[in-house]
């Protein structure tokens, strides 16, 4: 990998954050190395300026933070093809970041890069646009939005909490009516996250799939669904004359969902890529170190096996 125009995004208001990046700024640019830094959180996103200002390939985004900061980053840089560096500097889980001690020693960091002596991970994204008109005969009204994780269609409201009654058709043809607090659609990445929280399945990252998992649904008999990945997910309100329904990615808002409008949700037309450092990496590990996940709480030796 060549490092010669490089973005940092450091997790806004987090002080050993924005230090890392001073630092890397500092070696890439003695590397003659081309920086635009930036803070990223809720109220700050550099990656519009950082694509404007570029004027060659930006070779690399090191985004220092949490995995909000990352899924930020994945959403705007993804469609650019550009490979973020994901480190956990002010995170809390830090599902999606590499592990900080590997990268403490950054002058080794860059030799790295420059040598190739790393790992790719790509991973499945969603696309989502608001379109009017029945299936056959459609326009579409919004921009496009995509996730890492999830796309949730959900109501809110200030002074109360709605629950919401939503259709939902795959590839035309109609599943159910989900009465409850909203549906969530999920990729692989996505279903350890708010998915696995409501109940639905844990798919592995390295696969391309759809979930689909009620929330809070008001049924003893409503399941999640996996779907193949080139399914077409479409969903729409009934009966919502306050016009709560909002469309969420990856927990930010998106847009509000106005009567005659349904959500039509795919696979996108690209994926994250993630620089990895470890020398191995385990999904299986994560969600045990992450999530406590255990299927026992007596391990037996393993007769001889190592």
């Amino acid at each position: 990998m060549e490092l010669k125009h490089v973005i940092i995004a450091y997790k806004a208001g987090h002080d050993t954050s924005k230090q890392w990046a001073d630092r890397c700024a500092q070696e890439l640019e003695s590397l003659e190395c081309q920086v635009l830094m930036g803070p990223s959180g809720i109220k700050d996103n550099p990656y519009p300026v950082f694509l404007a200002s570029s004027t060659s390939k930006i070779d690399l985004a090191i985004v220092l933070g949490g995995d909000g900061t990352i899924l930020a980053a994945a959403r705007h840089l993804a469609p650019e093809d550009i490979p973020i560096l994901a480190v956990n500097v002010g995170g809390h889980l830090g599902f999606l970041t590499e592990p900080f001690d590997l990268f403490q020693d950054t002058a080794k960091v860059w030799q790295r890069l420059e040598s190739d002596i790393y790992a790719v991970q790509r991973r499945m994204m969603l696309s989502a646009q608001l379109i009017e008109g029945d299936r056959n005969n459609f326009a579409t009204v919004s921009e496009r939005f995509i996730c890492l994780n999830e796309m949730c269609i959900k109501p809110a409201s200030i002074d109360r909490m709605p629950s919401s009654i939503l259709e939902m058709e795959v590839d035309g043809k109609v599943v159910d009516q989900y009465s409850g607090d909203g549906l969530l659609v999920a990729t692989p990445t996505g279903s350890t996250g708010y998915t696995v929280s409501a109940g639905g399945p844990i798919l592995h990252p390295g696969m391309e799939a759809i979930a689909v998992t009620p929330i809070c649904p008001l049924s003893l008999s409503s399941s999640c669904l996996v779907l193949p990945p080139a399914s077409v997910v479409s969903v729409w309100p009934l009966g919502d004359y306050e016009v709560n329904t909002k469309l969420w990615t990856d927990g930010a808002l998106a847009t509000r969902v106005w009567p005659g409008q349904r959500v039509m949700i795919g696979i996108a037309d690209c994926q994250a890529k993630f620089i990895l450092l470890r020398e191995s990496y385990s999904f299986y590990q994560t969600i045990r170190e992450k999530l406590q996940w255990a299927g026992t709480r007596v391990h037996y030796k393993r007769n001889g096996q190592g």
